[in-house]
């Protein structure tokens, strides 16, 4: 990913890389269009709507399917090891 988690926060480069990826049928037309970023000092006071119109705060025009099979490998792998701790029952 080119961005990071602060400034695509909401549909932005993963999001939508994961959806293209995965759900391509939810991914709006015109995502291309749509990047925008904000400083949000007051995001827990005024919400997403303080900063966005569309709910859009990052880069979807980054984001691509190969980029959303990539994420969903290494969130895969990661979380491998809990995964299976919470699935284990204790005899």
């Amino acid at each position: 990913m080119e961005t990071d988690g602060y400034d695509d926060m909401h549909a932005g480069e993963l999001e939508t890389s994961l959806l293209l990826a995965f759900c391509l049928e939810v991914v709006r037309p015109g995502n291309e269009t749509t990047d925008w970023t904000a400083d949000r000092p007051h995001l827990l006071t005024l919400g997403m709507a303080g900063y966005t119109k569309s709910g859009v705060i990052g880069r979807p025009s980054l984001g691509t399917a190969e980029k959303g099979k990539r994420a969903m490998s290494s969130l895969v792998r990661s979380f491998g090891d809990t995964y299976e701790v919470l699935t284990t029952t204790a005899d």
